[in-house]
C-alpha cells in the first residue's frame, strides 16, 4: 500500500510514518497543500490522510481541486477541528471518511481497510505474464498456481514490469513505484532488487525474463 500523509505536525507525522513501515506500507510525508498537489503529480497513492489546518491553508482546498479533476483516490481527514459542521464540510468536498485528532492508530487502519474496500482502487484485478500472476488486490505472486513468498520491494518491482509487459520501463518508473517519496535512493539499490528477482523467479520456474536496457531502464517477457 502507498500512502500520502499531507500533515505539518511533525510529531503526527513521525508516529504514523513509524506505524505505516511496520505495515509494510510506503509513505510519501508532505507538508503544505502545494507539497499534496505535487505529489500527486508524482506518484499513484491507494490513500490520502489529509490535515486541515496546514502552513498555506485549509486541507479541505486539497481535497476539493482533486475532485474536480477527477482524482477519486480515498481521502481521509486527519483533525482536530472535528464539531459537526467540520464533518460536513470535509465529507461534502469529497473525503472518504474523517477522523478527528486523537485517534487509535487501530481505529485508523480500520478505516483505511474500508476505505480502500468501497473503492475500485484496490480490485481484485490480476495481472500476468507467462506462468506468472500478480494478484493486485493482495500483491500475492502466484507461480503456476502456487502463491510464492516473495519481500514486498521485489514484488513492487515485478508489479511495475508485468504491468508493461513486453515494454521498457524506464528506471524512473520503477523507483517511483517501490521507494518512497523521502526515501534515500542509493545508485545500485534498484539493480540489486531486480537481481534478487530475477533469482527468486528462477528458482521458482517462472518462465519470464527481466532484460536491463543500459542507462535506460527493464523489459520483462515471456522466455521463449
Amino acid at each position: 500500500m502507498r500512502i500520502l500523509l499531507v500533515e505539518d505536525e511533525e510529531a503526527m507525522a513521525l508516529a504514523l510514518m513509524k506505524m505505516f513501515a511496520q505495515q509494510g506500507c510506503i509513505m510519501d510525508h508532505v507538508t503544505t497543500i502545494a507539497m499534496g498537489e505535487e505529489a500527486l503529480r508524482s506518484n499513484v497513492h491507494d490513500v490520502i490522510l489529509l490535515d486541515r489546518n496546514l502552513p498555506d491553508g485549509d486541507g479541505v482546498t486539497l481535497l476539493r481541486s482533486m475532485r474536480n479533476i477527477g482524482v477519486t483516490t480515498p481521502v481521509i481527514v486527519l483533525s482536530a477541528f472535528n464539531g459537526p459542521l467540520d464533518r460536513i464540510t470535509g465529507l461534502d468536498y469529497g473525503a472518504d471518511d474523517y477522523i478527528g485528532k486523537p485517534f487509535l492508530s487501530e481505529e485508523l487502519m480500520a478505516r483505511i481497510r474500508a476505505a480502500i474496500r468501497r473503492s475500485n482502487f484496490y480490485s481484485s484485478n490480476v495481472i500476468s505474464a507467462g506462468n506468472v500472476k500478480l494478484d493486485l488486490g493482495n500483491l500475492d505472486v502466484i507461480i503456476d498456481g502456487r502463491v510464492m513468498p516473495f519481500p514486498r520491494r521485489e514484488t513492487l518491482v515485478l508489479k511495475s514490469l508485468l504491468a508493461r509487459a513486453g515494454k521498457t520501463v524506464l528506471r524512473q518508473t520503477i523507483e517511483e513505484a517501490v521507494y518512497g517519496y523521502g526515501d534515500e535512493i542509493q545508485s545500485n539499490s534498484l539493480d540489486s532488487h531486480v537481481s534478487r528477482l530475477r533469482k527468486r523467479l528462477m528458482a521458482s520456474k517462472a518462465n519470464i525474463q527481466i532484460h536491463g536496457i543500459r542507462g535506460i531502464g527493464y523489459l520483462l517477457k515471456e522466455a521463449s
